[in-house]
Order: C-alpha cells, then sequence, then structure tokens
C-alpha cells in the first residue's frame, strides 16, 4: 500500500486535501498530517513515505528547503498557489504540483502519474532545488558581522569566526574559538542571512560552521556527532540532517 505525508499550515486545506485524496486514491495511506517544515521532514524519518504533499509556503521551513533535505527518499507534490516555482521543479522532473485549491479533475492527474512513478526510483533535486527556493521571498545581504552582548560590552564578532550557534532557551549561544557569547536572533532568522554552504543547520537548534568541523562519528545507535576543531565540543546531528554526513 502506497504511503504519503500532507504538510501545509492551514488547517481547512490539510484537511480538504486528505479528504480528496480518500475519495481519489483510496489506496493511499495517509500516515501523517504536519503544519510546518520542521515537522515534514521528522514525518520523513519516522514514516519514510511514497510520497509527501508539500505547501511551498510554510513555518520553520519552505516546501522546496523540506523537499532539498528530501533529496531521492521520497517524491514530492507540491500543492501551492505559487505556480511559477512549482512548475520549475516540475520541468526539472520526478515532481508534480497542484495549484491551491486543488479540483478533482487535477489531482486526479497527479495521481496517475504518482502510480506510474512508484517503481521508479525517485530522483534527487537537491541542485534545482536550491535555486528554486533562492527565488522564495526577498534576498538578503549574507551576514558578515555579528552583534553579541558579553557582560556589559557589546562585541562585534565575524561571521567567518563563528564555530557554532546554538539555541539556549530564550538565546542563541555564538561559538568562537575565543569564548562565547549570547544574542536573541533564534536560529531560523539566523538561516536567512548566513551562506548555507558555510553554515550547515544540522540540528533544529544548532547551525555549524562546515569549515570548523574536525570529524563526525556515529555511537552505536547509528547517531551522527560532529567534533568541532580546537574544542572539546561535540554536537548531535538530528536524524533529518543525517543525510549531509552521508559521504564523511
Amino acid at each position: 500500500m502506497p504511503t504519503a505525508i500532507i504538510a501545509e499550515d492551514e488547517a481547512i486545506l490539510r484537511t480538504q486535501l486528505a479528504t480528496k485524496l480518500a475519495k481519489l486514491w483510496p489506496e493511499l495511506e495517509i500516515v501523517a498530517q504536519v503544519e510546518d517544515g520542521a515537522a515534514a521532514l521528522e514525518a520523513l524519518e519516522e514514516h519514510a513515505p511514497d510520497f509527501m504533499f508539500l505547501d511551498i509556503r510554510m513555518p520553520e521551513m519552505t516546501g522546496v528547503e523540506v523537499a532539498r533535505h528530501v533529496g531521492a527518499r521520497s517524491r514530492v507534490v507540491f500543492v501551492t498557489a505559487y505556480d511559477e516555482y512549482a512548475i520549475q521543479a516540475f520541468e526539472a522532473g520526478a515532481v508534480d504540483y497542484v495549484l491551491k485549491p486543488a479540483t478533482d479533475d487535477r489531482l486526479s492527474l497527479t495521481i496517475g502519474r504518482l502510480k506510474e512513478k512508484l517503481a521508479v526510483q525517485p530522483q534527487d533535486l537537491t541542485a534545482v532545488l536550491a535555486r528554486i527556493s533562492e527565488q522564495l521571498g526577498p534576498k538578503r545581504e549574507r551576514l558578515q558581522w555579528i552583534k553579541a552582548t558579553v557582560g556589559q560590552n557589546l562585541r562585534l564578532i565575524p561571521v567567518a569566526d563563528v564555530l557554532f550557534f546554538q539555541s539556549d532557551e530564550k538565546y542563541t549561544r555564538v561559538v568562537t574559538p575565543d569564548g562565547e557569547a549570547l544574542i536573541k536572533t533564534p536560529i531560523r532568522e539566523l538561516l536567512d542571512g548566513l551562506d548555507p554552504e558555510v553554515f550547515w543547520q544540522i540540528h533544529r537548534s544548532t547551525l555549524v560552521n562546515v569549515n570548523a568541523i574536525a570529524a563526525v562519528t556515529r555511537d552505536f545507535r547509528g547517531q551522527a556527532h560532529v567534533k568541532i576543531k580546537g574544542t572539546d565540543d561535540t554536537l548531535v546531528v538530528s536524524r533529518i540532517y543525517s543525510h549531509l554526513f552521508k559521504q564523511m
């Protein structure tokens, strides 16, 4: 029996899509319905579905960002009002798109395509999705400095000097070879300003400078851990980001 995850932040639209899929494709089992991108990745790890129906605009992570992490582990369908982005991904192959509100006729066409792809290995669209992701929303200048409070002083920390960022309750730790400081900027906002080729998200609460990685190890459960150069720090890699280190 084929399986699927639905990720849509609007509850009414999420329920409508699940209802239509149940009517048009009763053999399809919806194993999870979630409302944001991070939860979609967690559901991917838990259920390993054949298909993921992703809204492009979602909290935590956009549908395109989620699809970049999915790689070749599942087949992605974008359910979105932003047809120009979905069409680009569709034309690259291996994904489909449905415009909101999804009609029975269009969804039936998608179902037919997905049934044909069940016997085919999903393609990895990471490269094309990276280009589409850059088009979503206004582009921002890359962060060059981090303004952090150390005691009573304001410190300007060059981004290149940061080993990793890690959420710590109400604050975010900024760790450098010289020590650490606290800022109020959450991880999600930092992601928008940092170079994704340099700073990798390895956990919902952690961003690491790839140049600071000394080694990657795995424990007896297969959980990956990142050792940071010149420190005693070892950072846990969440399962949803473990694919980043498959070649290491």
